[in-house]
Formats: C-alpha cells, sequence, structure tokens
C-alpha cells in the first residue's frame, strides 16, 4: 500500500485534483477505508491468523462451490486494504449476500493457501445501495 492511498481525504483544490486524477479503483479503496474506520472496524491487511476481528467491506465475488460432502458458499471481502475470503460451510446461498453489498463480519482469522479466510462470520448486511 502506498503512502498516497493511506492520506486522509484532502479538501479544497489538492483534493479535486486528486479525485480528477486518481482511478476509480484509488477512489472506492478510500472511500472504504474511510468507511471501515467509522464503522470501527479493523483493516484487513494488519489481521493476522488466529485473531477474533471485525472487518467492513464490499463484497467483490460471491461463488456457491459444490463439495463431495459439504456445499460452501465463498465471498472475497474487500476494505480498500485488503481481501478477505468469508467461507460459509454448508450454504448454497444465502439472502443479501451479493457482489457489491456491503457488510461489517466478525471473526477469527485463519489462513488457507495463502489468503486470509473467516469460516462462517457472523455478518450484518448494510442497506442496499
Amino acid at each position: 500500500m502506498s503512502t498516497d492511498q493511506a492520506r486522509p481525504r484532502a479538501k479544497g483544490l489538492r483534493g479535486m485534483l486528486h479525485r480528477l486524477t486518481a482511478s476509480d479503483q484509488e477512489l472506492e479503496s478510500e472511500e472504504l477505508r474511510r468507511d471501515t474506520e467509522l464503522a470501527g472496524c479493523v483493516c484487513a491487511d494488519t489481521v493476522h491468523r488466529g485473531e477474533l476481528v471485525n472487518v467492513s467491506g464490499r463484497l467483490r465475488t460471491v461463488v456457491y462451490t459444490p463439495r463431495t460432502n459439504l456445499p460452501t458458499l465463498e465471498a472475497d471481502l474487500y476494505d480498500g486494504t485488503d481481501l478477505i475470503t468469508l467461507v460459509f460451510l454448508g450454504r448454497r446461498h444465502i439472502n443479501g449476500i451479493e457482489p457489491g453489498r456491503g457488510l461489517s463480519v466478525r471473526g477469527r482469522v485463519a489462513v488457507r493457501d495463502g489468503r486470509k479466510v473467516i469460516y462462517n462470520p457472523y455478518y450484518e448486511l448494510e442497506a442496499a445501495a
């Protein structure tokens, strides 16, 4: 993460210039980081294996993965700093869990294949835009 991404929202001419020259992805990341701070959650890039965390962000992908013994719904949550994969064991579909939806989750972080994962997190959906 560059220092430009971590800076607070600039106001005035500097802020307007930044918003005009920044990519859509940079602007989305800054907005998500601000929302994370306002929600009192931690940033995904600072969490480590075994920690019990509250993370807030927006779902990027939601995929049903049929397994031989146990169906699994996986969703990638992006908070502006990093992705955390949410794994809902035994579920094929959850109402409201869809790409683009904002939510806050609470759970213990694990690492699977080098990626941060939270299994069966407690979640709260944000109001649909």
